[in-house]
């Protein structure tokens, strides 16, 4: 069964490869049509050279136009299906709604090249409108790929700017597809999988509901362990399959950390870590970093903490070296597994300087307080008789 999931996994990389591959092929033949006009009118060798410059800098900035586009897509087919704008990320920079005023942060999740975030409308019969808000990044992206390429007609042949347009089409196209089609990219579930999910489950569609008004609060200053009591139900083994009711097992495993209820908070994270379930790659491994801290300050056992430090643990969170939990994670691991309290006080102040740009205040006053619990035990033990 579990390497049933990793097949499906692969399988969306795969599609990703190959429609990253046929972007590359496009925009080489388009590199060819313009050189052999080139060669035609006698171009010179520093005109051939600002040529493959404008290729590659108008695929990076087309990219990079397009993931805007697509998450404004989010944001405008939201808000047409009843939503609140909550918060809208490109790249590290991310802007919120706070108090009534847009305030801008640093985050960065691995993975993701941006977010749109808004807050639902009430359930009605267990339902919202999911399908525009989740396929309506896709949907901006084929519709400014078609006015692209129109006005890539109405620009002068081979000039650079006909380049660009052509480019930022065929790129928009593959972005469509990319989130479209239903499938799990890397480490976390496309636009297209969410909305099949969606379609399907009621249940999902709840789920779905409770993290949205649970990242709501969170941007409000809640704490997870004071929010409702009843959207942190864990869902069966067998609903764990589903991605997005999955979530729902991971945020309820955040509460019980959040409410110090390590020992609970372990045993779920073990039980569902041990499941052949819809937990994306990248919650895996925020819950390793739990499970690595509770056991610090537990049994602070050297050989089950190297049992969880894999090269994949390693890789995801040195990809997420700015996330509030891995920086908690490593200062507690270089305070008292390695005693090394020098490194242990750089990792704490670069968690404080992150701090202040973080989105999610609460989630900074939790971190603090399981950092303080690992001073405290770090101190008695200096404390205590040899």
């Amino acid at each position: 069964m579990k390497k049933k999931g990793r097949n499906k996994q692969s399988f969306g990389q795969w599609v990703g490869v190959f429609l990253y591959m046929l972007i590359g092929a496009v925009c080489g033949l388009l590199y060819m049509r313009y050189m052999v006009h080139a060669a035609d009118t006698g171009m010179s060798r520093l005109e051939h050279l600002l040529m493959i410059v404008y290729l590659f800098a108008f695929i990076y900035i087309a990219v990079f136009l397009q993931i805007i586009i697509h998450e404004s897509g989010h944001l405008v087919f939201g808000l047409l299906s009843g939503y609140r704008f909550s918060s809208f990320r490109i790249a590290g920079f991310m802007w919120s709604l706070e108090n009534g005023r847009i305030k801008c942060h640093r985050l960065s999740i691995a993975g993701t090249g941006g977010q749109c975030l808004m807050v639902p409308p009430d359930l009605q019969d267990g339902r919202i409108p999911v399908m525009l808000y989740n396929y309506g990044g896709s949907l901006m992206n084929l519709i400014f790929s078609a006015f692209f390429l129109v006005l890539s007609f109405l620009c002068p042949a081979y000039s650079p700017v006909r380049m660009f347009m052509e480019i930022a089409a065929w790129i928009g196209a593959a972005f469509a597809l990319m989130n479209g089609l239903p499938l799990r990219m890397g480490p976390v579930n496309n636009d297209g999988k969410n909305a099949l999910d969606l379609s399907r489950s009621p249940e999902a569609t709840r789920a779905f509901w409770i993290q949205l008004k649970a990242n709501e609060k969170s941007s409000e200053g809640v704490r997870l362990k004071d929010m409702p009591d009843e959207w942190f139900t864990v869902p069966t083994d067998e609903s764990m399959k589903n991605g997005i009711i999955a979530s729902l097992g991971v945020i309820a495993c955040n509460r019980l950390m959040d409410q110090h209820r390590f020992t609970e908070a372990d045993t779920m994270m073990e039980h569902l870590l041990s499941l052949d379930s819809g937990i994306v790659g990248l919650n895996r491994s925020l819950l390793i970093c739990d499970r690595m801290y509770v056991e610090l300050i537990t049994e602070n056992r050297s050989d089950v903490l190297l049992g969880m430090l894999t090269q994949e643990q390693k890789k995801i969170m040195k990809s997420m070296n700015k996330y509030p939990s891995v920086l908690r994670t490593e200062y507690v691991y270089s305070l008292l597994s390695e005693k090394d309290k020098e490194k242990a006080e750089k990792i704490r102040a670069q968690f404080e300087k992150n701090a202040k740009t973080y989105p999610y205040a609460a989630e900074i006053k939790a971190e603090r307080e399981f950092m303080e619990i690992a001073d405290h035990i770090q101190f008695d033990e200096e404390r205590s008789p040899k």
